[in-house]
């Protein structure tokens, strides 16, 4: 009898070729964002979805502070419509970022969830700036 890993068996190559590409176009990670801030290759806007005050304690350098709940139209009036918008919160245990990409997709903004968060800014060793 199979292990509980290999059941139900993986998807047939192509399926989960299609899968994995298909994933590459909604989440970017810690590190491709990190590389893209430090080298002049930021053509997107790094959108930090958490509570502001909360976010001001620790954030990556150069984000812009957006809350979830406070996107609209209003706010993005500012940015291009072609503007990609990469999100991220606190890390895998907070959906803030599902939560700023559903309005940011619903507002017909494209949009990135960069997997891990602050939890994985952190993990990857890079560091957070503060207001403190």
């Amino acid at each position: 009898m199979p292990s509980t890993v290999i059941r139900p068996r993986p998807a047939a190559s192509a399926e989960a070729l299609a899968h994995f590409q298909n994933l590459l176009k909604f989440e970017t990670d810690c590190w491709d964002v990190h590389y893209a801030l430090h080298n002049d290759l930021t053509d997107f806007v790094l959108l930090d979805v958490r509570a502001e005050e909360v976010a001001r304690l620790g954030y990556i350098a150069g984000a812009t502070f957006m809350p979830h709940a406070q996107i609209n139209e209003d706010r993005l009036s500012a940015y291009p419509a072609e503007t990609v918008f990469v999100v991220y919160c606190a890390g895998p245990h907070c959906n803030a970022t599902e939560k700023a990409a559903i309005r940011l997709a619903r507002l017909g903004r494209p949009v990135k969830k960069m997997i891990g968060g602050v939890t994985g800014w952190l993990d990857e060793g890079f560091e957070l700036a503060s207001d403190e």
